[in-house]
């Protein structure tokens, strides 16, 4: 065994990562040495590297690509790396069949600050949650393993909670259209880790534009629209427009979903 042929080896077996010290155990080298030869096959676009002592063996249908597809090595990656995951936001609201086009970055929620990585092709970009423990998520098998994705009504939640990283409020609206019915009472809990404008604003939005008319008295209740000041829809956008009493939103922004 070389690791010349290494990545063949490992791929026949059903394997696409392996650490620094698997492949010097496996080997027999030192880790000096294991970084030289890992180096060669990146430049030959037979591995890549997600992290720092970390490696991904690619086959032959992707080498042109010089990296796996994002949904093959996150779930290996995040465990390298000590975190708990989901996929969330965009990249969750494909999954669940409620995108246009595919998201250009692969989203992941993360509990812990992780930098973004842009690997070839393949952008990951993490946003930091200190409620990934208690998200509502669902697993999904892949080509290597399983993953770890949000449910819906945690992707609307997190989507209402990032609005830039979501496209705007008016791809909210289209998602939450596409996406299917919704737990009410599940959007509820999800919004018990955010601020009370965050379940007026999810309200609204969920009470406008989902198709299946979910009960909304819970989130209603966590919105408590008759306290304070109304919320601005759009975060930072100015006090003006209609006030919806109902959930206690200023809409002051245009909602235009594609659907």
């Amino acid at each position: 065994m070389t690791i010349k042929n290494l990545p063949d080896h490992l791929l026949a077996q059903g394997r696409y990562t392996a650490t620094t010290d698997e492949i010097a155990e496996l080997l027999d080298l030192d880790k000096g040495a294991v970084r030289v030869g890992m180096n060669r096959l990146r430049k030959q676009r037979l591995a890549f590297s997600p992290a720092r002592g970390l490696y991904g063996f690619i086959p032959p249908s992707y080498r042109s690509w010089g990296v796996l597809p994002a949904e093959w090595f996150v779930d290996d990656l995040m465990g390298f790396l000590d975190r708990d995951y989901y996929v969330g936001l965009l990249s969750a609201a494909a999954h669940h069949g409620a995108a246009h086009q595919r998201p250009q970055a692969f989203q992941i929620v993360t509990d812990k600050p992780t930098a973004d990585r842009d690997i070839g092709r393949v952008r990951l970009r993490f946003f930091k949650s200190r409620n990934v423990a208690q998200a509502a998520t669902e697993t999904t098998n892949t080509p290597t393993g399983t993953l770890a994705i949000s449910s819906k009504e945690t992707t609307v939640s997190d989507l209402v909670a990032h609005p830039k990283a979501a496209a705007g409020f008016s791809n909210i609206a289209t998602i939450i259209r596409e996406i299917g019915p919704l737990n009410g009472n599940e959007l509820a809990r999800q919004s018990e880790v955010h601020p009370r404008s965050h379940a007026r604003r999810l309200g609204w939005l969920v009470e406008h534009y989902s198709e299946g008319a979910p009960e909304l008295e819970g989130l209603k209740r966590r919105a408590a629209p008759e306290r304070g000041t109304p919320t601005a829809l759009s975060p930072g956008g100015p006090r003006r427009g209609r006030v919806d009493r109902r959930w206690g939103v200023w809409i002051n922004t245009t909602i235009e979903p594609d659907v």
